[in-house]
């Protein structure tokens, strides 16, 4: 059986490119190979839960749960193509066009956000890339919502020199922008821009000294080898995000996933599970499609690993189960809520 502690690759010494007392998995890391993690992947269920479950007692509080909330504050329009997004203008999804949020209305959904007990509030507009004016705009949002006392996160696209910087100024916290998938099947689902646009936004983030949310979507028609090339692509960042959202495909109507058979349910929580060992020290996020797992799953996601969850009736364009609901599962499983903080 493959161990956590089985022989593996001499770990990486490597200085971060920045110095946020964020990221305090930064000192030495582990380098982990496709082979490794589906072997993981392909452990005996009991024995990979044990494992993960190993690991996530070993580095956080198991018993805490971050609720982030996710605001749409500019919606659709978005000139890609990802094949799974229904604010994408190549795709009849229903989905129109609309113009940047102001900033009393960003507060008032981020002190609603606040008074249901998020503590991390997410801004996400549907651009490729935003302008300097764009940028300059959300800087202001993001003000707004430290402003309110919470963690503040965005995802606008590819960012262009200086404009983490920018919103680093403004007080954001973390800046998300997935991967989405391993490389190998990335053409498979996106053909406007590349993979490596996605690292170099990363790398642009990461030099500012914002933390990362980086992860990525199963459920798409990828293989399991894939889905473990996924992984060992966000494991082997330098350092590997301090946020890991995992994304379960929801298939809307007139996207090109739309009729995508579902994934087999256990699968997504073995991909919970090798996040949390891959990334013993990140927050590990239920994403999107959680509406559609049930709570048995969702459970055992918890067991896995996950210590954050997107909390809210909507997440951008789709739907999230009702936070009271997300709220009394919580309770019947004995999790508190908070914002959990890696163990030194």
């Amino acid at each position: 059986m493959t161990q956590v502690d089985a022989p593996i690759q001499k770990p990486v010494t490597f200085h971060a490119p920045h110095k946020s007392p964020k990221a305090r998995h930064a000192v030495a890391q582990r380098v982990w190979t496709v082979a490794e993690i589906q072997a993981l992947l392909e452990l005996p269920f009991n024995d990979l839960m044990f494992q993960a479950q190993t690991v996530h007692r070993a580095n956080f509080d198991p018993n805490m749960v971050e609720l982030a909330t996710l605001l749409s504050v500019k919606t659709g329009g978005c000139p890609e193509d990802c094949g799974y997004c229904p604010q994408s203008v190549h795709f009849d999804t229903g989905v129109e066009a609309g113009k940047l949020m102001g900033v009393e209305a960003v507060r008032e959904a981020a002190l609603a956000a606040k008074a249901a007990g998020a503590t991390r509030f997410c801004m996400g507009a549907a651009w490729r890339a935003p302008k300097d004016r764009d940028i300059k705009a959300v800087a202001e949002l993001v003000k707004t919502v430290k402003a309110c006392g919470l963690e503040s996160c965005a995802t606008l696209g590819m960012l262009n020199d200086g404009h983490a910087e920018t919103l680093r100024d403004a007080g954001l916290d973390y800046y998300n922008h997935n991967l989405d998938s391993a490389p190998d099947f990335y053409g498979d689902i996106i053909t406007t821009r590349d993979y490596q646009d996605r690292l170099d936004t990363l790398t642009r983030v990461r030099n500012a000294g914002v933390s990362v949310c980086c992860g990525g979507i199963v459920g798409m028609g990828e293989s399991r080898l894939q889905r473990a090339g996924l992984i060992a692509e966000l494991a082997n960042l330098s350092p590997y995000p301090e946020s890991v959202p995992i994304n379960h495909l929801v298939k809307v109507e007139g996207t090109p996933l739309a009729d995508q058979p579902d994934l087999d349910p256990l699968e997504f929580v073995r991909t919970i599970a090798v996040a949390r060992i891959t990334m013993p020290k990140a927050r590990v996020r239920l994403s999107a499609g959680r509406q559609g797992m049930g709570e048995a799953v969702q459970a055992l996601c918890f067991v896995a690993g996950a210590n954050s969850i997107f909390y809210g009736d909507k997440l951008l364009t789709t739907p999230n189960p009702a936070g009271n609901s997300d709220l009394d599962l919580l309770a019947r499983l004995g999790l508190k809520t908070g914002q959990p903080q890696p163990r030194d």
